[in-house]
């Protein structure tokens, strides 16, 4: 199984950024997929989730703001991001949860490559 987050960066509050997960040996139609983030010195949350139906759903703080999609041909997530703030800025992983409903929930693979988005003037 491969979890290969990218696509972030420094961006100014206000602003907006698209992550990508890239994933093999995942099925999107069998599986919750989701974007959690750490921040420092905090444990990692989930963010936004989605699950086999195409259900998803968002942290209180993202309501609004992020919105998750999939490929399921080319089986990468995504996360478009906007009215970027100082708070959103951590370490964004994606992976499956075993629940997409609970703040912290247990997840079906190892962790892979996150992406670091920084928020700041």
């Amino acid at each position: 199984v491969q979890l290969q987050a990218s696509g972030g960066g420094l961006v100014q509050p206000g602003g907006s950024l698209r992550l990508s997960c890239v994933t093999s040996g995942i099925s999107f139609r069998e599986n919750a997929m989701a974007w959690f983030r750490q921040a420092p010195g905090k444990q990692r949350e989930l963010v936004v989730g989605i699950n086999a139906s195409g259900y998803s759903t968002h942290l209180d703080s993202a309501k609004g703001r992020f919105t998750i999609s999939r490929d399921r041909a080319k089986n990468i997530l995504y996360l478009q991001m906007n009215s970027l703030n100082a708070e959103d800025t951590a370490i964004y992983y994606c992976n499956s949860p075993y629940s997409i409903t609970i703040k912290f929930p247990g997840v079906r693979f190892p962790w892979g490559q996150g992406t670091q988005v920084t928020v700041s003037s």
